[in-house]
């Protein structure tokens, strides 16, 4: 029998949307006031979901504080407060669009958990916009 087990979490970091080989007026255009050269920043909420068969020796899939560790120490602690386009060195020469930062954190998370595990990455850029990423 598959569960899925899920665990809430929450950053906050700023960024800016643009490429680096377009004009400015491209830049705008596409991306309008993401595009802010001093950058803007959300309250980014996350869901990460693990799904998998119950063990039955403890009843769990996977034990929760397990998987709070991980995203604490891979994705809390290294985007909370932070400029990503600055701070987090997957962002370097990759756009920090929600798109982009949810598959870099499904990626930081899939390699701490078993592969027998399918995962599922939820994040909310805004209460009404949010990215879904299962590593397909």
């Amino acid at each position: 029998m598959r569960v899925t087990i899920s665990r809430k979490a929450h950053f906050n970091a700023a960024h800016r949307l643009y490429r680096k080989d377009w004009s400015f007026e491209k830049n705008d255009a596409i991306f309008g006031k993401c595009n802010n050269p001093n950058f803007h920043g959300h309250n980014y909420d996350l869901t990460v979901s693990v799904t998998g068969e119950i063990d039955p020796e403890t009843g769990y899939v996977m034990d929760v504080k397990f998987l709070s560790d991980i995203i604490k120490t891979e994705i809390e602690n290294k985007f909370d407060h932070k400029n990503l386009n600055l701070d987090v060195p997957e962002f370097q020469d990759l756009n920090p669009t929600a798109e982009n930062i949810v598959v870099v954190i499904w990626s930081k998370i899939r390699k701490k958990i078993k592969s027998e595990f399918d995962l599922e990455v939820v994040l909310y850029e805004t209460p009404r916009n949010f990215v879904t990423y299962k590593g397909e």
